[in-house]
């Protein structure tokens, strides 16, 4: 599959880290704040572009998440990744890459950082091992 090139505006960094502090501030909400949409909101701190826009504030709950992304031709919100971002080994995924890790509640999206990942849930934000992590996406 080809993708749309993404490039990473050239103060990602630090515009990823203010993403960062205000992810850690905001509890976990269906369709608001969740691990896909924590992802997405990385990749437009990075890049300037919303990979989930056309989702964002549609659906309540993860089911009805999930019936959007089919009627749009995807099989979840890891397929919609897959189709907008190139993948990468996961070994070779850098800072401000996407990483699949796997949950109690079904795969979520989380961002490399360094050696470990971070993975938002109905926890809040938390680090897990970069060796947990399934599959990989280059953001830029």
């Amino acid at each position: 599959m080809t993708h749309a090139p993404l490039t990473r505006l050239p103060d990602w960094k630090p515009r990823l880290t203010a993403w960062l502090a205000e992810a850690a501030r905001r509890p976990f909400a269906e369709g608001e704040h969740d691990c896909a949409l924590f992802f997405a909101g990385a990749v437009e701190a990075m890049t300037g572009t919303d990979p989930a826009a056309a989702w964002r504030g549609r659906y309540p709950s993860t089911e009805a998440g999930l019936r959007l992304l089919r009627r749009a031709g995807f099989a979840d919100h890891v397929a919609l990744a897959a189709a907008r971002l190139p993948e990468v080994p996961a070994a070779y995924a850098r800072t401000g890459d996407g990483a699949v890790v796997a949950t109690q509640d079904g795969p979520a999206l989380g961002l490399v950082q360094g050696e470990m990942i971070y993975v938002l849930g109905p926890t809040g934000l938390r680090l897990v091992p970069r060796s947990l992590a399934s599959r990989a996406f280059r953001v830029g």
